[in-house]
């Protein structure tokens, strides 16, 4: 499939408007009023993706005057995309549509600390394995576009290598995104996990302009979206929240620093003290409302998932405590980050 959204700026505005309308579909004339296009480009750039089996018609609407407005829409099954899950004890991989739907999903036990070699080979076998399954259910999936994959920072998106993974360090410099590429023959993209699951959710319709997407589960990180897009810094460094002094002579952290949050709020985790675990989640969390004046917070990761009041009300008090109104929720997917690293494949073609 050559998606013409990845050569034009306008249709990659038209499909992804294509997208959030879902099911119910938009018109032509919704489309060039949503835009600024002409009725005529829009009607072009719609045959276009009809002619490469991107769009659809899905019925008529009625108008206000004249004859009853088609309505077309997105066709999910037209192009698929991986998303691969790195973390330090579990592999998760997912196929999604272009709508960026999960239809098939794989998880399996996994050490990150097994080096590159094994953790990749893993990788490569259970891409592979998903991607000849195809979907659970309906036809089989039409073109894979590529390879999300997440993994914990710090890394460097750009060059597709990452740092040195706190405790981890052998991982620094590996060729990740080279590598995968090589083994699956397709199109990879790595960055961390906290922007892949933060990009995730800034694609959903309605999804606030600016959040942060703090993720608790084998480690403590965030992911930031500003102005709608995540925000990842000029050296992927963007968003290390676990790595924020809070006590000066605190217990010292893999990072080489002391006193971190991520080492304090795992140690209440592991102590059972889940309220005080979510009150340290709160400072962190108050820091960036602070500093970034965001208007959300979402919480995600496995140990908030597993007691998702605890955390909110947690949090929410500490922000309440110290005046600042930004509402907390919780990102209640449980492969959240998988999701997320398929977006970073699937996000260029609707122009995001």
């Amino acid at each position: 499939m050559n998606v013409p959204a990845l050569r034009s700026p306008n249709a990659a505005l038209v499909l992804d408007l294509l997208r959030t309308a879902g099911e119910a579909g938009i018109s032509r004339l919704e489309l060039a009023e949503r835009t600024g296009l002409t009725p005529q480009a829009v009607s072009k750039i719609t045959a276009r993706l009809r002619a490469e089996g991107l769009a659809t018609e899905a019925g008529h609407r009625a108008s206000t005057g004249g004859k009853p407005r088609t309505v077309l829409r997105l066709i999910p099954s037209a192009g698929y995309a991986v998303g691969v899950h790195l973390d330090r004890d579990e592999l998760t991989t997912l196929l999604t549509d272009l709508a960026g739907t999960a239809v098939a999903r794989r998880h399996r036990a996994l050490d990150l600390g097994a080096g590159a070699g094994p953790v990749l080979d893993a990788v490569t076998e259970e891409v592979r394995a998903l991607h000849a399954a195809g979907p659970d259910h309906g036809p089989g999936p039409g073109p894979v576009l590529g390879v999300g994959v997440a993994m914990p920072g710090p890394l460097d998106h750009r060059a597709g290598v990452p740092g040195r993974v706190t405790g981890f360090p052998e991982w620094a410099g590996h060729p990740v995104r080279e590598e995968l590429a090589g083994r699956l023959g397709l199109p990879v993209v790595l960055d961390k996990d906290t922007n892949a699951a933060a990009l995730g959710l800034a694609v959903r319709p309605a999804a606030p302009d600016s959040f942060a997407y703090v993720h608790l589960g084998t480690g403590l990180g965030a992911g930031l979206v500003l102005g709608g897009a995540p925000l990842r810094g000029e050296r992927t460094g963007a968003g290390e929240l676990g790595h924020q002094t809070v006590q000066l002579d605190g217990p010292p952290c893999g990072c080489g620093g002391r006193g971190c949050l991520e080492v304090l709020c795992l140690a209440a985790v592991g102590r059972g003290d889940l309220p005080g675990a979510a009150r340290v989640l709160g400072a962190g969390a108050a820091n960036l409302v602070r500093l970034l004046d965001i208007d959300q917070v979402l919480l995600g990761g496995r140990e908030v998932l597993a007691a998702s009041e605890v955390f909110t009300d947690g949090v929410r008090e500490v922000l309440t405590g110290l005046g600042l109104t930004a509402p907390v929720g919780v990102a209640g997917e449980r492969d959240a980050v998988a999701v997320g690293a398929a977006w970073l494949v699937l996000a260029p073609v609707f122009g995001k």
